[in-house]
Parts: C-alpha cells; structure tokens; sequence
C-alpha cells in the first residue's frame, strides 16, 4: 500500500508539469492561459503560439503521461518490500490516472492547467496500448462527421471503458475504473465547450469535417 501511495503521488507531480507552461516559460514567459481559449493544452498552443511550440507541448504532456503509467508504475522501490500481485495490477492504471488530475490541477502552476487529453493519451500508451486503437477510431469518426474537436475528444474517451467491458480486456476491473475516472474528467474539463455546442457558438475544424469541406467546395 505504501508503494501505490507514493507511485501515485509522484505520478501526480510528474503530471503537474503542464508542458505548455513550461515551454510558454522557456520561450520569454507566455502564458498561454492569457491567450486564446485560455486553456493551457495542445490545441491552444497550437492555434496561439503556432506548431513548433504545440509539438514540445504535446510531446511534454503524452510523454508524462506514458512515463507514470509505464515507467512509474513499474519501478521498483528497494526500500520498500515488493508490492502484492493485486497493487501491481492496478499501478498503471492509478498511476495514469494521477497524471491526469495533476495536468487538470498541477500544484506546480496555481491548480490551473489543461483539459487532459494529451496525458491521457500517454497514460493509455502505459497502461494498454492496444486502447488506443478504438479511441482514435471513434476520434475521427466524431470529428469528420460533427466537426467538433472537443465532442471527438470526449467521445474517444468515453469509448475506452466500453470497449474495455466490451472486449474483456484484462486486467478488466483496473482498466474500467481508469477508463471511467478518466472519461468522467476529460467531459468534465470541457464543461465549457459542451456549453457552447448548445449555444451553438463552439467552432467547427472545417479541414477535419466533411460537411465543412463539402460546403467548402460549393
């Protein structure tokens, strides 16, 4: 129990490193929580601060996220006896998730940080990669039909913990609880996009959606 503890606290703090902050920081202090939508994630660092700035961004924020799930969770801890099969089992899948909280609310950035996606993104690179697979196939399929970014990433989260009691991917019971937590955050850090999806108001990727490109080409 104390290894769980202490893996998922410096998981938490490894995910606290808000990768767009941090970059916004070594490039003369922006702040990209100032600009644009105000989040401090990859699309907005993107749409502010162009692609280069978005790539260390989002090489940053997957990349914590598969080193807490994947690295972390898996050390061992010579101090400490070796933890039982049962804790082993669901490292990873605590481990990702802390990474996650942290990049919503990173105690070293005034509890202010992104909507979560990235690190979830190598959270699941952690601990099973095949997810991966059905959340980017639901991804586009949300996103070239609706347009949306926002409501694609929601949807490929929310696809995880159904493919998972879908598919009985073992170890079921961690991997459904992780997938869970984690759609639960992820809608709800984008609270403020569903809300304007109902005022109609939110955005549409038009090089993304189809319907866009084909009014486009009228």
């Amino acid at each position: 129990m104390t290894e769980l503890l202490l893996k998922t606290l410096a998981s938490y703090l490894l995910g606290s490193v808000v990768g767009s902050l941090v970059v916004g920081k070594l490039r003369g202090g922006v702040d990209i929580r100032t600009l644009g939508s105000g989040n401090a994630g990859g699309t907005n660092a993107l749409r502010t601060q162009g692609k280069a700035f978005a790539f260390w961004v989002m090489l940053i924020d997957i990349g914590k996220g598969w080193l807490a799930a994947g690295v972390v969770a898996t050390l061992g801890v010579t101090a400490l006896p070796p933890a039982s099969d049962a804790v082993r089992e669901w490292l990873p899948a605590l481990c990702g998730l802390a990474a996650i909280i942290g990049h919503v609310y990173p105690v070293w950035h005034g509890f202010r940080g992104g909507k979560g996606v990235a690190t979830l993104i190598g959270a699941v690179l952690g601990v099973h990669a095949w997810l991966l697979v059905p959340m980017l196939l639901t991804w586009l399929v949300l996103v070239v039909s609706v347009g949306f970014v926002s409501l694609a990433s929601m949807g490929a989260a929310a696809s995880m913990p159904v493919y998972v009691a879908a598919a009985e991917t073992k170890p079921q019971l961690p991997l459904l609880i992780f997938g869970a937590a984690a759609a639960a955050l992820i809608i709800f850090t984008h609270r403020s996009n569903i809300a304007r999806m109902l005022a109609q108001q939110e955005p549409r990727a038009r090089r993304l959606w189809l319907f866009g490109s084909l009014r486009g080409s009228d």
